[in-house]
């Protein structure tokens, strides 16, 4: 009988720890989140374009910078798409391999959506919690500073500064991720002002606590929702950004590439029937932004709090 009494005890104990684990609010939202066709599907697809970036190298016969020539000066008989001769994505007019070279372009072009949406999120977080937490004057001038940024011309910037101190990539993930780290500023302010009267807060700032301290340890982490979010759709905008940048020629250089400079190169071949050389990339290229509107807008229902 006693055995069957903890028994019941140990069973009420873990129904109760269930129940209060399924009211977990991150629990709830990944539910959502998982239950989301849309999100999923996106992130099946960005699953599976990181890994042909990762280990897609691999399977390559050649390299991204070897010249078969056998093919130059043919592209449009012999540099199609085969099996035989190793090029499953055909050659471009140098007699480069296609793959080899989409898979770089892969790299690059997630590497600078990423670390570019990373420098955005960590600027924009810290200068908007600091703006909307100390308030006054300080705010005052923090975000008119930012109206005047935003007033400028983006993409005039961007070109200016790969003009001025060279189009390396170091510059490139520099002057993308510091000049789209304005509306994460707005956004991550106006959800400070309301969480700065909340009681933890006063309670720590009763306590002694500095305020940078309050503003790393406590307003930061009740922001990670919004952010994720609007990272998730942040990293397409980096991707479209050094596209077009690529695009005009201004981006990364030879021997690297990526997804615009190969959109670029291959929407000049059209004419002479090649359109593996745009197919390719653009398709890769289009998947992978659906991808990130996908699961942010996943990501973005799960933490509706109108969900909750």
């Amino acid at each position: 009988m006693v055995i069957d009494e903890q028994k019941m005890k140990s069973l009420s104990a873990k129904l109760v720890q269930d129940e209060v684990r399924g009211r977990s609010p991150w629990a709830d939202a990944r539910k959502r989140f998982l239950n989301n066709k849309g999100a999923m599907l996106g992130l099946i697809i960005l699953i599976l374009v990181s890994v042909f970036a990762l280990v897609g190298g691999q399977f390559a016969v050649w390299s991204n910078e070897e010249l078969d020539f056998s093919v130059m000066g043919q592209v449009a008989q012999m540099g199609q798409p085969s099996f035989e001769n190793g090029h499953y994505f055909g050659t471009d007019n140098l007699g480069r391999d296609l793959f080899a070279r989409v898979v770089q372009g892969t790299q690059v072009s997630l590497m600078v959506g990423v670390v570019g949406a990373g420098i955005a999120v960590i600027v924009g977080t810290l200068y908007g919690a600091t703006a909307g937490y100390v308030g006054g004057r300080t705010d005052q001038i923090m975000m008119r500073t930012v109206d005047i940024l935003m007033s400028i011309p983006y993409m005039f910037v961007l070109i200016l500064l790969l003009v001025m101190f060279g189009r390396s990539m170091s510059m490139l993930f520099l002057g993308i991720g510091l000049i789209s780290w304005l509306d994460m500023s707005r956004i991550v302010r106006g959800q400070t002002l309301s969480l700065k009267n909340r009681e933890f807060i006063e309670a720590a700032r009763a306590t002694g606590v500095p305020a940078w301290k309050i503003i790393i340890r406590h307003i930061v982490p009740n922001l990670l929702g919004v952010v994720a979010v609007y990272a998730t759709l942040l990293v397409p905008l980096m991707i479209l950004t050094e596209s077009f940048i690529s695009f005009l020629g201004l981006g990364v250089q030879e021997p690297l590439t990526s997804w615009g400079a190969l959109i670029s190169e291959g929407a000049g071949t059209m004419n002479y029937g090649t359109l593996w050389q745009l197919a390719f990339p653009l398709f890769f290229f289009v998947i992978t932004l659906f991808g990130f509107f996908f699961v942010g807008d996943g990501l973005r229902d799960a933490l509706d709090p109108k969900e909750r």
